[in-house]
């Protein structure tokens, strides 16, 4: 079980350097190739002294990380409201079918919408605090989510849920014993998958409904053009969300072991 532990923190580890790497190298030949006026455009270099070597860097640090924890906190609100309301809903669609066919082309409509065409009328419904908060990232996050944790409990063995119903179980019966455990691998590629949702619906929170966060001081500092606090601010959002994604890559893949799944590639 430690090696496991090792070996997973070990790729995990290699996954996020990779992917620090990947992103370093785009952000500077986008820069180079599109030739960005060094007043807009700032490299790993100035973000790095904004943080770290000017004469106000542990100023700048302390409200970049204040607002990276409002985000965050943001961030899980939506991300809790759209996987719990993706399951349930999941659930609800693979035992009642007919309750598919009537909300399917609802929530398909729904999210033909876009976000910020909604948000209005989400601010008048739930005001601009944190329900308004939760309601934004849980529809950004709950789409993409409940179609892929739908596929993973329709992935259940056709035998053992003949099983279930020769002995006399129900359809919930089925839901709990089978599909939920067989679709662990889908739960938790779901979860992946809303991590950058459930933070994208925060900033886009902040920016509409509550005027915190870093969503709201990205705004801010644009209207300022203080260019070295809008890019300070998306890489460390950037950073954070790759972190947690690698993190739940961790979980899964330490659970999908001890469950007896094989962690899909």
């Amino acid at each position: 079980m430690t090696g496991s532990l090792l070996r997973g923190l070990g790729r995990g580890l290699i996954g996020l350097v990779v992917s620090l790497g990947v992103v370093l190298l785009l952000w500077m030949g986008l820069l180079e190739l599109f030739h960005i006026s060094p007043f807009v455009g700032k490299g790993p270099v100035d973000v790095f002294n904004f943080l770290f070597t000017v004469p106000a860097s542990e100023a700048n640090r302390t409200s970049i990380f204040l607002n990276l924890g409002q985000t965050l906190i943001d961030a899980s609100m939506g991300f809790a409201s759209g996987i719990v309301g993706a399951v349930a809903i999941a659930a609800l669609f693979v035992v009642f079918r007919g309750v598919e066919h009537a909300l399917m082309p609802i929530a398909m409509l729904l999210r033909s919408v876009p976000l910020v065409a909604l948000a209005p009328i989400i601010i008048l419904i739930f005001g601009r605090q944190e329900p308004a908060v939760a309601a934004i990232g849980g529809i950004v996050v709950l789409f993409p989510a409940l179609v892929t944790v739908v596929f993973g409990l329709r992935s259940a063995s056709p035998a053992m849920l003949e099983v279930i119903e020769v002995y006399g179980g129900s359809r919930w019966t089925s839901l709990l014993k089978v599909a939920l455990p067989s679709s662990l691998p889908a739960f938790f590629t779901a979860l992946r998958v809303s991590i950058p949702g459930a933070i994208t619906g925060a900033l886009l929170a902040e920016w509409l409904a509550t005027g915190k966060g870093i969503g709201y001081a990205i705004i801010s500092a644009v209207s300022r053009a203080k260019n070295n606090e809008v890019w300070a601010a998306v890489v460390v959002i950037t950073l954070a969300s790759l972190i947690l994604y690698s993190l739940v890559s961790l979980l899964e893949d330490m659970v999908l072991r001890r469950a007896g799944h094989a962690r899909p590639s």
